[in-house]
């Protein structure tokens, strides 16, 4: 079965120069070849790219290529690699410390690419496709990819950058777990594609790899059967330790078909909970899932598939509304082995006041089952069991300064890797090349290594400061 997801039309264009409404070509950028689709040097499309969700970090490029097809991308990367200009490419703007901002050089905007199709189990999406519109698109066909993180309207080019974590990673691991196959273009230019068996470790590189060997333009992702209905459920507890244990303990069963953890600090301290979801699951199946697992307390409700995955979308609304989310966010993602994770949460939590996490922070705090991750990043803690532990902390009026926030969390980071864990690296942490070669470990050596064969003048995405 085939159903089309249209792209967004664009105008074509013949060269720079063509479109002059869009502001004065710089020389770099003259004699461009023909796109499909726009060049732009206008005030608008360069304050667009500037920044990102962090609101801290703002650096102005000299072009954003909105791309009518996949080769506009390569065209554009060599062009940049013959005049040695830096580019990278940008989905919905949700890092947080400039990790796609290029000064003086090219941002491709790839919201533009963003054409969906699926084919019988899969679905092959470009690049700047946001997750929304992959599941609109299955979901009518009784079809969902597997693996989502909690917030659907970022790209599935940015997610698979990172590695895409979430509540499903106990039974289908990560995001990019999920990958079939990429077209990516690489830092030569090159059009091409990957994936397990056809340029297997330009695939490895690539998934998690922050952009540093090339740019995703299409991805063909697996898809299961879909649920109608989600049982969630709300589990209170009184410790981060009875917490963890009973994550731990979920997690390994494979009880739920969803499973988060999170802290909230309130005027009577924090307050420690499980977010858990059985899809299709009825009140019968209550004192099955929930008895005896030391909770507090439990709320419960069935909500329609879609409304499930996308349910965080009216706190973002409310965010917005209240300025929230303007404000910068200089958040922290960590991943903890088991064994020094309750340490770690517990002081980490005790020394936090509202002012050093903001009006609208969330604390994450949920198990992950190593064996579950089959891709070499994101890069994770040695054991069988780690957690994510995240500080996803807001500058709110009132609060820390967001450089103070970033400072605390650079001190989060040599305390993580103290206890064994590792950064995700989505986050505001100011990394040293050392730290970066230690974060990537073992997998270094082939990493370097791909950086220089797909990307030997190094312009693909200087801002994650890696090389």
């Amino acid at each position: 079965m085939t159903t089309p997801h249209s792209p967004t039309p664009r105008p074509s264009t013949a060269d720079a120069s063509a479109d002059a409404q869009h502001g004065a070509v710089p020389a770099a950028f003259e004699a461009v070849p023909p796109l499909d689709g726009e060049l732009c040097f206008d005030d608008a499309a360069l304050e667009a790219a500037s920044g990102d969700f962090g609101r801290m970090v703002r650096q102005a490029p000299a072009a954003v290529l909105k791309p009518g097809s996949a080769d506009d991308v390569a065209v554009m990367v060599r062009h940049c690699r013959e005049r040695g200009l830096k580019i990278a490419g940008r989905g919905q703007g949700h890092s947080t410390h400039g990790q796609a901002q290029v000064p003086a050089g090219l941002v491709v905007d790839l919201g533009s690419l963003d054409a969906v199709e699926i084919r019988d189990d899969t679905a092959v999406v470009q690049g700047g496709a946001l997750w929304s519109t992959v599941v609109r698109a299955a979901l009518p066909l009784g079809l969902t990819p597997p693996a989502f993180t909690d917030y659907l309207e970022l790209s599935v080019g940015g997610t698979l950058s990172a590695g895409g974590l979430g509540g499903q990673i106990g039974h289908h691991g990560t995001q990019v777990d999920n990958v079939l196959e990429l077209e990516v273009v690489t830092g030569e230019g090159e059009l091409t594609t990957c994936s397990p068996t056809e340029r297997p470790d330009l695939f490895r590189a690539v998934l998690g790899g922050l952009g540093q060997c090339a740019i995703i333009t299409r991805a063909t992702l697996a898809l299961v059967p879909a649920p109608r209905s989600v049982r969630f459920y709300v589990l209170t507890f009184p410790s981060v330790a009875a917490l963890t244990a009973r994550e731990a303990e979920l997690i390994k069963e494979g009880r739920f078909d969803y499973l988060i953890g999170q802290a909230r600090l309130t005027a009577d301290g924090w307050i420690h909970f499980i977010e858990a979801a059985s899809y299709d699951a009825t009140a019968e199946d209550d004192a099955r899932l929930t008895d005896g697992l030391g909770h507090t307390s439990v709320e419960v409700q069935d909500i329609a598939y879609f409304d499930f995955l996308n349910r965080i979308a009216p706190t973002m609304d409310l965010f917005k509304s209240i300025g929230e989310w303007q404000r910068p966010h200089p958040w922290y993602d960590s991943l903890l082995p088991a064994s020094t994770v309750d340490e770690v949460v517990t002081e980490t939590l005790a020394g936090l006041k509202p002012g050093s996490i903001g009006a609208s922070a969330v604390i994450l705090l949920y198990p992950i089952l190593t064996a579950k991750c089959r891709t070499p990043l994101p890069v994770m803690p040695d054991e069988e069991l780690v957690y994510l532990f995240s500080l996803l902390r807001t500058a709110s009026p009132g609060a820390d300064s967001a450089e103070e926030m970033v400072a605390a969390n650079r001190a989060q980071y040599d305390a993580t890797v103290a206890a064994g864990g590792t950064w995700y690296p989505i986050g505001s942490v100011p990394l040293t090349t050392d730290d970066w070669v230690r974060h990537f470990g073992a997998f270094w050596p082939e990493f370097q290594e791909a950086r220089h064969r797909y990307d030997p003048d190094g312009i693909l995405t200087p801002g994650q400061r890696i090389f």
